[in-house]
């Protein structure tokens, strides 16, 4: 029973953050948005079996400029570098994992196609708009976090695998919805996608033993 107690704290603090903490003040919203982060934090490292390794170090990196990210998103390019840091050490910790598999391997063609289409409606939006500083940035995160993705597949965790996949919808959410037209819900599809993934990938740290090795319940062709 007691393995259930964090799970369900960070599901009630996710839940009172995104349908009722309002906007103002704002100091108080943002320390909400961030104790579901903390506590996820806390999961994980509770996940990292007695015998670390540099995976697992690497993936709780990731989470910490995540959660840096997350506070630090009111200044959009610092929260967006932030971000782009985490998905840094996702990756490489991911691919310290690497197991091959052509079906797995394969997925970076709809990944790439994924990044062009995106990267072009963005840019295109950016353009418009004349937002032309951030082009740069937006398309460098677009790379990284397409490349976390493919990363995470390639592990053949599941666990990493759908929460990198909901990184990816929560991000693209939020980034239609800022630069290209209005999503109906946004806030709280970006939010509910967004816990979900970090709550998976710091799940999926029990997985990891040692390099290129996991021992999951099932996995992933």
């Amino acid at each position: 029973m007691k393995k259930y107690v964090l799970p369900l704290l960070i599901l009630l603090m996710s839940i009172l953050y995104i349908f009722f903490i309002p906007s103002e003040p704002f100091a108080v919203k943002l320390l909400f948005k961030l104790i579901p982060m903390w506590l996820m934090i806390g999961y994980a490292f509770l996940q990292v079996p007695y015998s670390k390794t540099r995976t697992h170090y690497l993936i709780l990196a990731g989470m910490f400029f995540c959660m840096l990210g997350d506070g630090l998103l009111v200044w959009f390019v610092v929260g967006l570098a932030a971000f782009l840091i985490g998905h840094l050490f996702y990756m490489t910790g991911f691919f310290s994992q690497w197991r091959f598999s052509i079906i797995r391997f394969l997925s970076i063609v709809p990944i790439g196609v994924y990044a062009w289409l995106m990267g072009k409606e963005l840019v295109s939006s950016l353009q418009l708009s004349s937002n032309n500083n951030l082009i740069i940035p937006v398309i460098a995160y677009i790379t990284v976090i397409s490349f976390m993705l493919w990363s995470a597949i390639m592990t053949g965790n599941p666990w990493a695998i759908v929460g990198s996949i909901l990184f990816v919808i929560s991000d693209s959410i939020l980034a239609w919805n800022m630069f290209v037209s209005d999503i109906s819900y946004s806030g709280i599809l970006i939010m509910s996608t967004y816990y979900c993934a970090q709550f998976l990938i710091a799940r999926s740290l029990s997985a990891f033993r040692g390099s290129n090795r996991y021992t999951p319940v099932r996995h992933f062709p």
